[in-house]
C-alpha cells in the first residue's frame, strides 16, 4: 500500500481538481507532492478527521489551532500557495460542495480512501479557543464578551506583538523606520485629520490601551476621553496616562459607546473599533457619535473594509475570524460605511486607502510575534499563539492581494452655516 503522504495528495487532487501546490508530510514520516514546494505536516490522523466532518475553512483552522496540522518553512510563501483552500472553497463549510462532489465516481472512490486514512471517524472536540458560533446580537452584553475574548488575551503577550507602542491598528509607514515610529506617525496623522487644538475635547472609541488618547494630549494639548470594554485594556492605559502625567487631561473608562452621555466633543476618533459594531446597528452607532458631536466638530473613522458582493444579502462572516479571532465583528464594503454617515447627518469629506499600510504593519507583528514565539506561547497558551501567527499572516496576505482594505473616512457634523472649518485643499496634512 502506498505511504500516507502520496494517498493524501492523490485524495487531495481528486477532490479540489487541481495539483496540489504544497508537499505533504505525514505522521508516518512520508512525503510527496511537488519538489520544493511548501510543506504541510499532517502530524496525525486527527488533524484529517477535523476537516472530514467541517470541511473547508474552519477544519482547516481546527487542525492548525490544535497543533495536528502545521507548515514547515516560510509561512507566507505556504499560505499564498494553499489561499485557494482557505478563502475560495469556503462554501465547502457546511459540506454542500463536498457533497455536489461525490456524485462522481471518481471523487466518491477518493472520499472512500480518506476515510480509510482516518480511520474510526469519530468527530474531535474543536479546540478550547473556538467561540461557539452563534447569531450576531450586538447587544451590549454580547458585545461585551467578545471584546473580552480578542483583547483580554493578555497585556504582556500584546505588548509583546504589537511593541512598545502598544497600537493595534494600521500603521502609517510615511518614510520608512521602525514600527514604532509608524504607529506615531498613524496617530498623528489622525490628529492632524481632526484638526485637533489644545483645549480642545476629543472622544477616542474603543481606545485600546489609551496611545491615541495620551498622544493626542501630550502632543496636541486636548482632554480626552477614552473608552473600552476591555478591562485589561483599561487597567494599562491608566497606568500609561498616568506615567506620562496626564490624569488631569486623559480619562479611560470601561464603557460602551452607547452609554456615553457627556457631549458635545470637539472631535471623535474611531480607529478599528467599528468592525466590531454590526451591519444592522451600525446606522445607530453612526447616529451616536453625531449627537456626541458639536456643530463643525470632526470624526475620523478608520475601519477595515471588504471588496462588495454581487448579492450583499449572501455575506457571511468568515469562519476562522468569527470562531477564534473576532467572535461577532462584521465587515462592510467602503461606499456602504460612507452610506451609513451620511445617512446619519454626516458629511464625508475624505477617504483615505491605508491597504498597503496594514499589509507591512501585520508582517511587522509576525516577525515579534515569530521572534519570541517561546515566550508567546507562555503568555497566552500555545493554541492561542497559533490563533494569531495565522490570523495576522493570513490577514497580511489579504491586504496585499486586494482581498481587504482599510480606510480613514473623514467625517464632518457641518453647521447649519455650511461652513466646514476645513481648507479648501483637505489633504493638506499629507504636505
Amino acid at each position: 500500500m502506498a505511504d500516507a503522504a502520496s494517498r493524501l495528495v492523490s485524495v487531495a487532487e481528486q477532490l479540489l481538481g487541481v495539483p496540489l501546490p504544497v508537499r505533504i508530510r505525514a505522521w508516518d514520516g512520508s512525503q510527496a507532492g511537488p519538489p520544493g514546494a511548501p510543506v504541510i505536516v499532517v502530524r496525525n490522523r486527527r488533524a484529517l478527521r477535523r476537516m472530514l466532518f467541517k470541511p473547508g475553512e474552519l477544519g482547516l483552522a481546527r487542525a492548525w489551532v490544535s497543533g495536528d496540522l502545521d507548515i514547515e518553512g516560510d509561512l507566507y510563501t505556504a499560505l499564498g500557495a494553499v489561499a485557494a483552500l482557505l478563502w475560495e472553497h469556503d462554501d465547502d463549510a457546511d459540506g454542500r460542495s463536498l457533497a455536489r462532489a461525490v456524485r462522481d465516481p471518481a471523487t466518491r472512490a477518493a472520499v472512500r480512501e480518506l476515510i480509510r486514512l482516518v480511520g474510526p471517524p469519530l468527530p474531535p472536540a474543536p479546540p478550547r479557543e473556538e467561540v461557539r458560533r452563534r447569531r450576531h446580537l450586538h447587544t451590549r452584553r454580547t458585545d461585551k464578551r467578545a471584546i473580552s475574548h480578542h483583547y483580554d488575551v493578555g497585556n504582556d503577550f500584546y505588548g509583546l506583538v504589537l511593541g512598545p507602542s502598544m497600537v493595534y491598528s494600521c500603521a502609517y509607514w510615511e518614510g520608512g523606520g521602525s514600527l514604532e515610529t509608524a504607529q506615531r506617525d498613524k496617530l498623528e496623522l489622525v490628529c492632524k485629520k481632526l484638526g485637533l487644538k489644545p483645549g480642545q475635547r476629543l472622544l477616542d472609541v474603543g481606545c485600546g490601551w489609551g496611545s491615541m488618547a495620551i498622544h493626542a494630549a501630550r502632543e496636541h494639548g486636548v482632554r480626552a476621553v477614552g473608552i473600552t470594554l476591555s478591562q485589561e485594556q483599561a487597567a494599562l492605559a491608566r497606568k500609561r496616562v498616568a506615567d506620562e502625567g496626564l490624569t488631569d487631561r486623559v480619562e479611560i473608562r470601561v464603557q460602551d459607546y452607547r452609554d456615553v452621555r457627556d457631549g458635545p466633543y470637539d472631535a471623535i476618533s474611531s480607529i478599528g473599533m467599528a468592525e466590531h459594531v454590526g451591519a444592522d446597528r451600525y446606522l445607530d452607532y453612526a447616529r451616536d457619535l453625531y449627537d456626541l458631536l458639536k456643530p463643525g466638530g470632526r470624526l475620523l473613522n478608520h475601519q477595515i473594509a471588504r471588496r462588495p458582493q454581487r448579492d450583499e444579502t449572501a455575506y457571511e462572516v468568515d469562519a476562522f475570524i468569527d470562531s477564534y479571532v473576532f467572535p461577532d465583528g462584521e465587515l462592510a464594503p467602503v461606499g456602504t460605511t460612507v452610506t451609513m454617515l451620511e445617512r446619519a447627518g454626516f458629511e464625508v469629506r475624505d477617504v483615505e486607502s491605508l491597504r498597503e499600510h496594514y499589509a507591512g504593519t501585520l508582517r511587522a507583528w509576525v516577525t515579534n510575534l515569530e521572534g519570541s514565539w517561546e515566550r508567546a506561547m507562555r503568555l497566552a497558551g500555545p493554541g492561542r499563539a497559533r490563533v494569531w501567527r495565522l490570523y495576522m499572516a493570513a490577514s497580511a496576505l489579504a491586504f496585499e492581494r486586494n482581498q481587504i482594505g482599510v480606510n480613514q473616512v473623514l467625517a464632518l457634523r457641518t453647521p447649519d452655516s455650511g461652513a466646514s472649518g476645513l481648507p479648501a485643499r483637505t489633504r493638506l496634512w499629507n504636505a
